[in-house]
Order: structure tokens, then C-alpha cells, then sequence
């Protein structure tokens, strides 16, 4: 029986105009509007509170900062190194990351609606109890990734590596899985809620195996 399908990101409403800022702009609970920040340098800083609303970030290092309780709305990142950011109890709607590496990134808690996130590198990342809703993942690097006890609604990976990724306690509905690799993965059985193409569903015949414990017999 084919379910609905999951419904798609909304685009973030970026100004065409925006107003250059500054490094030295993103202090605590710092407010941005229509802004743009190109080629900043901001590894291991420590900035909670800033909200940013209609902006485009293009090549900002935030590598091992702590940003808890950040607010993007209408935003747009490419090629952004966000490795190892900490971003607790975040809010992040109508935006696109596109290009960027965000290997361990920590998301607890966090809201996620309407996102995109294209050619990323998102390997050890943490999503844990957090609630993505019309989130996009394509062609990402996901693996050992986790969704520990996250809520995920019209969530779609469509050509990602999910290899090692922790769905243990996760919620889903409506979601797409197409082209990827789940080798390894664990809590499996927590992607009940979700759609896969029957070819893709066949060539993870190894993993659903593995998840149930069904051994294989040698050809006598």
C-alpha cells in the first residue's frame, strides 16, 4: 500500500537586498534582519541567543562554537564549516544549507521545519530529541548520525549515506528514504513510517536480515 507522500521543504524568503555585517556582530542575543556574512572566521566562539532573519552566511567558519538557543529564519549557508557546532534548543524554519560541512554537529532539542540540506557532510552528527518537519536531506553524508528519540515528519533522504545512523526511539511519518545506504544502521525497525522505492527495499534486504536476526543459509 503506497502512503502519502512526504510533503517538501518551503524555500527560504531571502531580501535581494542585504546589508553586509561583521564577525563582531554576532554577540549574545544579538538580533540580525536582511543581513549578509561572507568569509567570517568564528571557530570556538560562544554566541547564545542570536537570532538571524533573512540572511545569507557564505563561507563562515563556527567550527567548535556554542550557539544554544539560535534562531534562524530565512536564511541561506553555503559552504559553511559548522563542524562540531553546538546549537542546544535551537529554532531553524525556512532554511537551506547547502555545500557545508557540519560533522558533529548537536542539534538536542531543537526545532527543524522546512529545511534543505544539499551536499552536506553531516557524519557523527547529534539530533537527538529534536522534531524535523519538512526536512530534505540530498546527497548528504549522514553516517553515524543519530535520531535518538526524535520526532520526524515528511523528512526525506534522498541519495544520503546513512551507514551507522541511530534511529533507536525516533518517530517517523511520511518520510522518503530513496538511494541510500543503511548498512549498519541501527534501531531499524524505527523507520516503520516510512516510504522506500520496492528496488531500494530489496537491495537493503541484508540490512532488514540483520535487524531481525534472520541468518543466512549457504546453497547446499
Amino acid at each position: 500500500m503506497s502512503q502519502t507522500r512526504a510533503a517538501l521543504p518551503v524555500d527560504p524568503e531571502v531580501p535581494a537586498e542585504l546589508q553586509p555585517v561583521h564577525a563582531d556582530d554576532l554577540m549574545p542575543d544579538a538580533s540580525l534582519v536582511d543581513v549578509e556574512l561572507v568569509d567570517a572566521q568564528l571557530p570556538g566562539s560562544s554566541t547564545n541567543g542570536v537570532s538571524v532573519n533573512g540572511a545569507v552566511l557564505r563561507n563562515v567558519d563556527l567550527s567548535g562554537s556554542r550557539m544554544d538557543q539560535l534562531g534562524l529564519l530565512d536564511v541561506s549557508l553555503r559552504g559553511c564549516n559548522l563542524a562540531n557546532l553546538q546549537a542546544l534548543r535551537a529554532s531553524l524554519v525556512r532554511v537551506r544549507v547547502q555545500g557545508c560541512r557540519l560533522t558533529g554537529i548537536r542539534f538536542f532539542e531543537a526545532f527543524l521545519r522546512d529545511l534543505t540540506f544539499v551536499g552536506c557532510r553531516m557524519d557523527l552528527a547529534s539530533l537527538g530529541s529534536c522534531r524535523l518537519q519538512q526536512v530534505t536531506f540530498e546527497d548528504c553524508v549522514l553516517t553515524q548520525t543519530d535520531f535518538l528519540e526524535s520526532e520526524l515528519q515528511s523528512v526525506r533522504f534522498h541519495g544520503c549515506d546513512l551507514g551507522e545512523a541511530d534511529f533507536r526511539g525516533a518517530r517517523l511519518q511520511r518520510c522518503e528514504l530513496r538511494d541510500c545506504e543503511l548498512g549498519g544502521a541501527h534501531g531499524i525497525e524505527r523507520l516503520a513510517g516510512s516510504a522506500m522505492p520496492w528496488a531500494d527495499i530489496v537491495q537493503q534486504a541484508g540490512t532488514w536480515a540483520a535487524a531481525l536476526g534472520i541468518e543466512v543459509l549457504e546453497d547446499e
